[in-house]
């Protein structure tokens, strides 16, 4: 069978990726005439497999690290969010060799929340925010655009907390990760960006049970998939979110802009996802 479509998820390294399997079972799922492959892309190669694209060899793909910032500056139009966010982590193929760029990070955020905490962001009371890294930024975007009143980013490195708060703008404060206490009790969220979590990482003296009963504690690390902050969190009886439903939801817009079908989550995608972890 010809692929009349081909897409793709660069990155160095790439083997570790799981977009294979997630865009695989969806072009399957469709009967969809198309493929897409992980390719390991290093940074001095970025700039002529983005020539590639602009050749006819792909309709689009992912990028994942380190190519992010990067491949920003190598397109010819960016989503406005994406620029806000500073990173693209999807591009289409357009007619006359143009490439556009966007996030879907943000909305891989807001699409986990919205499936697996249904009603979440109605109250939109404080949010906190752990970590100041490019993670984030997607975080912070998304939480702006769903209407937050206040957001608090805390960071162990406070001057870095800082100089993104301002650069998000809007209700983002900044603080201290030492400070959580002070913000706890008046928050309905409070989310993991950082790799905390990771190889038996855990958060030190963070008083969740400060937190309102009613509050919802989300991490973006899924590998383990129910890391230390939110075991901590379901001991107190706390709702929580993974991380892994967002890494499916984000992969949802890219796949419909390359193969013209909008994909769904379900409970048999995540289990097969889940099964590789």
């Amino acid at each position: 069978m010809i692929h009349v479509k081909k897409a793709f998820v660069i990155g160095h390294p790439i083997k570790h990726s799981r977009s294979p399997l997630i865009h695989g079972t969806w072009i399957a799922e469709h009967r969809i005439d198309g493929s897409y492959e992980a390719i390991d892309v290093a940074p001095e190669a970025l700039p002529a497999f983005v020539d590639s694209i602009r050749a006819g060899a792909f309709v689009g793909g992912n990028v994942t690290i380190p190519h992010k910032e990067a491949v920003f500056a190598l397109c010819d139009s960016v989503d406005p969010l994406a620029r806000t966010i500073g990173a693209v982590n999807t591009l289409v193929a357009q007619p006359e060799g143009r490439i556009h760029g966007f996030n879907t990070d943000y909305m891989g955020f807001l699409g986990n929340l919205d499936q697996n905490a249904p009603g979440w962001s109605d109250r939109r009371v404080r949010a906190i925010v752990l970590g100041a890294g490019g993670a984030a930024r997607a975080v912070l975007v998304a939480l702006r655009e769903r209407g937050f009143s206040e957001i608090v980013l805390l960071n162990r490195t406070v001057d870095k907390a800082v100089a993104l708060a301002a650069e998000i703008g809007g209700p983002v404060v900044a603080g201290a990760l030492g400070e959580f206490a002070s913000y706890a009790a008046g928050a309905g969220l409070v989310v993991n960006t950082t790799s905390i979590g990771m190889h038996d990482t855990r958060f030190e003296d963070l008083e969740l049970g400060l937190l309102s009963r009613t509050a919802l504690v989300t991490d973006i690390v899924y590998v383990p998939l129910v890391t230390p902050l939110l075991a901590d969190a379901r001991a107190l009886g706390l709702r929580t979110v993974d991380g892994l439903g967002m890494l499916l939801h984000q992969a949802i817009p890219g796949f419909e802009a390359w193969f013209g079908v909008r994909p769904a989550v379900t409970r048999e995608l995540r289990a097969r996802v889940e099964a590789t972890l």
